[in-house]
């Protein structure tokens, strides 16, 4: 099964997708299954993993809706408050859909550099092995270190690196960027996207070779075994078509054995979120609804109160 590892869906509204400035006037509007939909046919898979780009519990149900709707949505990644002293009960409270597969947090937009070595977060993230749900790295090459030393306290937690950390492609350079994605791939419960790379170049005059160097290093330190394939739709139309996004990795790949084209394209993310083979994470013998109540309104205000960091959510 070949699987687009990561795509986002919205209905825009400007005061909760602040991040899309002047500059990307083009993602100004609804993105939703229907348009994807077209999009995988086109390019031959049979499925996607939809992520999360508001820092709000309300858009986690809202994917799962979608995702109950859409067959080919086979996961989701969505946002709980991991810092919340009720986070407990904010997973509990999803914990009957096995679409939810994994949570995510936007740290690189964070001012505090560790933030992931938060004794909040930390306590937050040590929940999720319980909940069967793997975590999405989003960060930024400066986060590299810590992002290491950080998965290090969790060795039996599923993660996943969103778009090879956004390395600085349109500069051409390489270092301390590839330092920190080495380190970071000696850890062998840490996947990595081939994803989001598209945007990182210069979106009008890129080309596959100043793109290739970066994969290079994401091949040689994770594997073939560590690696999926991710559109990063709609965001990355701002660089390319969805068609050339792909077809980006997907000629990177064809240097190799099918098996290990394979493996990026689908089998990877099929095995390492267990879709299409979860089961409802039920711990105890506690009473699970939608998301409401105390959780709700906990984990609503305290997006809220920081929505000023939640920006460029790609």
């Amino acid at each position: 099964m070949r699987i687009d590892a990561h795509q986002h869906f919205w209905v825009y509204d400007q005061s909760e997708y602040a991040w899309i400035d002047d500059s990307m006037a083009s993602l100004r509007r609804d993105f939703l299954p229907n348009d994807l939909k077209i999009e995988l046919e086109s390019k031959g898979f049979q499925g996607s993993v939809a992520v999360q780009a508001r820092q709000t519990l309300e858009e986690t149900r809202w994917l799962l809706e979608l995702a109950t709707d859409a067959s080919f949505i086979l996961g989701v990644v969505g946002w709980v408050d991991l810092r919340s002293s009720n986070v407990r009960s904010q997973l509990e409270a999803f914990a009957g859909n096995p679409k939810l597969v994994g949570i995510r947090h936007i740290v690189q937009s964070e001012p505090n550099d560790r933030f992931l070595l938060q004794p909040e977060f930390l306590r937050g993230i040590s929940l999720l092995e319980e909940f069967d749900l793997a975590y999405d790295l989003l960060i930024y090459p400066k986060h590299l270190p810590v992002a290491a030393e950080f998965v290090r306290r969790f060795p039996r937690q599923r993660f996943v690196l969103d778009h090879l950390a956004k390395p600085p492609i349109k500069s051409g350079s390489l270092r301390p960027w590839e330092r920190g994605m080495r380190e970071l791939g000696t850890i062998p419960n840490v996947f990595c996207k081939l994803s989001g790379l598209v945007t990182e170049a210069d979106w009008r005059n890129w080309k596959p070779e100043h793109i290739a160097p970066y994969m290079d290093v994401a091949f040689e330190t994770f594997g073939p075994r560590r690696l999926m394939i991710g559109s990063d739709w709609p965001v990355c139309t701002l660089a390319a078509s969805y068609t050339r996004a792909i077809d980006l990795v997907e000629s990177y790949l064809s240097q190799h054995a099918t098996e290990v084209q394979e493996a990026a394209l689908g089998e990877n993310a099929q095995q390492f979120w267990k879709l299409g083979t979860r089961q409802k994470q039920l711990p105890g013998d506690s009473q699970h609804t939608v998301a409401n109540g105390k959780g709700k309104r906990e984990g609503d205000a305290a997006h809220a109160s920081r929505r000023g960091c939640a920006r460029n959510e790609k």
